[in-house]
C-alpha cells in the first residue's frame, strides 16, 4: 500500500501542503494528478481524437512545411521539445536595431552573455554585456511566389536584409529573437510563447484568440457552402501552432497563405523525405514500407480525424486547413505530458526516489527565501498553469496571477514581452496596471529543464547553476523598473544553490531522456549554421539562381526513434558546448552529417 506523500517524512508534512504565496496556489503533487486540459465541444469538429494525434504527429515532424522544404515545427522544438543548436543561433533582442555578426558559433566562454567579475553581486564590475539572444534558426529571408506541383519546396526569391549580411552579402538563416521553449508539458499553459500571445481561444487561423473575429472555417451544410466562426476554450497550443507555420522567419516565404500550404501538402505524401521507425508509437501502423514517409495520404488523414461537414468536399480540404493544423498538433502536443519524473515517484510514496541532497533540494526550493514557487508553482511548476488559474483565487487582470513576471533578465527596452499589442490593435494582457506588463514573460516549467538549456528568454546561461547564481545576485538589471512587483530580495546560499541545481535535475523523465514513447519520433535533419569560404565570410549557394544570396547549410542528423526509444540519454546544452557525448554517448549531438 503505498502512503500518501505527505505521510512519507514528517518534516515535508508543510513543505507539501504550504501555500508560499498565500491564498490558494496549487500544492506540489505528482502530475500524474493533474488532468490534462480539453477543449470543450471538440467534438464539433473532430470525429476521431485518436486520427487527430497521427494527423497532428505528422504535421509537426514534416519538413515539406516549411517553405524551403526543409522546415519542421520540430526543427525548433526537436530535443526534449525545445533547440540546442550552436551555431548560426543568435539575434538582436525583439525591441532592438543591433546587428548580431552571423553565422557565430556558441563556447562555453560565451555564457552567461552578461558576466561580471563577481558572479554573485549584481553591483560588481560587467566584464561583458553582449545585448544578445540565443534564438532559433528559421528560414531564408525570402518573397512566396507560389508552390510547386507536387514538390516539397515553393518558388521564391532571396530578399536582400542588411541586418542579417556578411560582408560578402551573402545571407545566412534567419534567427528568433526569443530562445524556443519546449512542447513538452505545454498543455498545461494557460496561455503560450514566452509573451502569451497564443490565447488559449482559438479562433481557426491566429494566435490572438479573440482579436481574431474574422470566420475561419467553411462548413458544408444542408447542401450549402457556409462560413463560421471558430471558439474552442483551453486551446492555447492550436492558437500557439497556426503562428510559426506562416511566419517568415520561423518556416515561411513572405505572403505565403493557408490554402498554398493546403495544396502543397495535400499533393505530397507526409513526411516523405524523413525515416518513420517501423515501431513508432503513433505514425508505426501507417509508416511506409519504404522506411519513408506515411502510406496514407493527408487527405485521407484528414477525413479520418475531422467531422464530414467540415472534411469531405474539396472545397474544404484548402479553406480549413489552419483548423487541421492547429487542432492536429494540439491533440499531438497534448499527448507530450512528462509525469513520471523521480520527483513524482518521490510524491506518489517512493521514498528512495530522490537521494538525501535531491530532498534537501525540494525543502530548499519551497523554502520562502528561495522565491522559487513564486513563478514555479504546483506539479507543472508554473504558475502559468491551468491549475494555478482555477484553484488560487487569482486576480484576472494582475500578470503576476497569471505567470507572467518581470525577473530583470534584460533592461525593458531589451523586449517588451507582455507589453505589446496584437496586430489586430489590442493589448496583449489586460493589465490593471499596464506598466505592470512591460518587460514580462511567461513563467516556464521546470520538467526536463536539464536538457532545455540555454535559459531564459534570451537563452543568456548555458547551465542550471549560471541560473541560480542569477538568482543569488537577484537579477542582472534589477534597477529602472527592470525587477517587477514582488520579485527580489532572494536568499540563497552556496548549498542551497547546489541542492536545489540536484532537485531541478530529479525533474526530468527517463521517457524524455532516453526518447520513449511518447516522445519518439521521426527522423529530422535540421541546419545547424552554414559553410564559409573563408573565416567570416559565408559561402554563397550557387545551385538555383533564385537564391543566389542565400550561404550554403550545414545539417546534422536526428535519426528516427521508435517506441522503446534510444540505449543512450539526450545530449544537455553544456554538454554539446563542450563536446561531452559526441563519441555516441549521447543522442543528438549534431555531428552525423545528413541531406535534407
Amino acid at each position: 500500500m503505498k502512503l500518501t506523500a505527505v505521510l512519507l517524512i514528517p518534516a515535508f508534512a508543510a513543505i507539501l501542503t504550504a501555500q508560499p504565496n498565500g491564498g490558494g496556489a496549487p500544492r506540489l503533487t505528482s502530475l500524474k494528478a493533474v488532468p490534462v486540459p480539453t477543449p470543450p465541444g471538440l467534438d464539433r469538429y473532430v470525429r476521431n481524437t485518436r486520427a487527430l494525434v497521427v494527423l497532428g504527429k505528422a504535421f509537426f515532424w514534416d519538413m515539406q512545411a516549411g517553405s524551403d522544404g526543409k522546415t519542421a515545427c520540430a526543427s525548433c522544438h526537436f530535443h526534449a521539445g525545445a533547440d540546442h543548436r550552436l551555431q548560426n543561433q543568435l539575434a538582436a533582442p525583439a525591441a532592438s536595431s543591433a546587428t548580431i555578426a552571423p553565422n557565430q558559433t556558441l563556447t562555453p566562454s560565451d555564457f552567461p552573455f552578461r558576466r561580471l567579475a563577481n558572479p554573485n553581486d549584481n553591483r560588481s564590475a560587467v566584464l561583458r554585456d553582449t545585448r544578445q539572444v540565443a534564438g532559433s534558426a528559421g528560414v531564408f529571408h525570402r518573397n512566396f511566389f507560389d508552390i510547386v506541383p507536387a514538390e516539397h519546396y515553393e518558388q521564391g526569391a532571396d530578399q536582400p536584409s542588411t541586418a542579417r549580411a556578411t560582408l560578402n552579402g551573402v545571407q545566412t538563416r534567419q534567427v528568433t529573437n526569443r530562445n524556443s521553449p519546449s512542447v513538452i508539458n505545454a498543455v498545461f499553459n494557460v496561455r503560450n510563447f514566452w509573451d502569451g500571445r497564443a490565447k488559449d481561444i482559438f479562433t481557426g487561423a491566429t494566435p490572438f484568440g479573440d482579436s481574431d473575429t474574422a470566420w475561419n472555417v467553411l462548413a458544408f451544410r444542408d447542401g450549402h457552402l457556409v462560413k463560421e466562426q471558430v471558439r474552442l476554450e483551453n486551446s492555447s497550443l492550436a492558437s500557439q501552432a497556426v503562428g510559426p507555420a506562416l511566419n517568415e522567419m520561423e518556416m515561411s516565404y513572405m505572403g505565403r497563405t493557408w490554402p498554398k500550404l493546403a495544396q502543397k501538402l495535400l499533393a505530397l505524401r507526409p513526411l516523405g523525405r524523413q525515416a518513420v521507425a517501423a515501431d513508432d508509437s503513433v505514425l508505426g501502423p501507417y509508416a511506409d514500407p519504404s522506411g519513408l514517409g506515411l502510406a496514407a495520404s493527408y487527405q485521407a488523414l484528414i477525413e479520418a480525424a475531422f467531422q464530414p461537414e467540415y472534411s469531405q468536399a474539396p472545397e474544404l480540404l484548402e479553406a480549413n486547413f489552419a483548423v487541421y493544423w492547429g487542432l492536429a498538433i494540439q491533440a499531438y502536443e497534448a499527448t507530450l505530458v512528462s509525469n513520471n519524473s523521480r520527483v513524482d515517484q518521490f510524491l506518489e510514496g517512493n521514498q528512495q526516489a530522490l537521494s538525501a541532497l535531491e530532498q534537501q533540494g525540494l525543502r530548499d526550493f519551497q523554502n520562502g527565501g528561495s522565491q522559487c514557487t513564486l513563478c514555479h508553482q504546483g506539479a507543472e511548476f508554473t504558475a502559468a498553469s491551468f491549475s494555478n488559474r482555477t484553484t488560487r483565487g487569482f486576480n484576472p487582470t494582475n500578470p503576476g496571477d497569471n505567470g507572467f513576471f518581470r525577473t530583470a533578465v534584460s533592461p525593458l527596452g531589451d523586449d517588451p514581452g507582455l507589453n505589446a499589442l496584437d496586430p489586430f490593435g489590442n493589448p496583449l494582457f489586460n493589465a490593471a496596471n499596464p506598466n505592470n506588463t512591460n518587460g514580462a514573460f511567461k513563467s516556464p516549467g521546470l520538467r526536463n529543464v536539464e536538457l532545455t538549456g540555454p535559459y531564459f528568454h534570451d537563452g543568456g546561461q548555458a547551465t542550471l547553476e549560471q541560473v541560480m547564481d542569477f538568482y543569488g545576485r537577484n537579477a542582472d538589471f534589477p534597477t529602472g523598473g527592470n525587477l517587477g512587483p514582488g520579485i527580489g530580495r532572494i536568499r540563497l546560499t552556496p548549498q542551497e544553490k547546489t541542492s536545489i541545481v540536484a532537485f531541478m535535475k530529479a525533474l526530468t523523465d527517463d521517457r524524455v531522456r532516453f526518447q520513449r514513447a511518447p516522445f519518439d519520433h521521426p527522423a529530422l535533419c535540421v541546419p545547424t549554421g552554414h559553410a564559409e569560404a573563408a573565416p567570416g565570410i559565408l559561402a554563397a549557394d550557387t545551385s538555383d539562381p533564385w537564391f543566389v544570396l542565400s550561404a550554403i547549410d550545414r545539417w546534422a542528423h536526428i535519426p528516427a526513434v521508435g517506441r522503446e526509444g534510444e540505449t543512450v540519454p539526450l545530449q544537455t546544452f553544456d554538454e554539446l558546448l563542450r563536446g561531452i557525448g559526441n563519441d555516441g554517448s549521447r543522442a543528438h549531438h549534431l555531428t552525423t552529417p545528413c541531406v535534407p
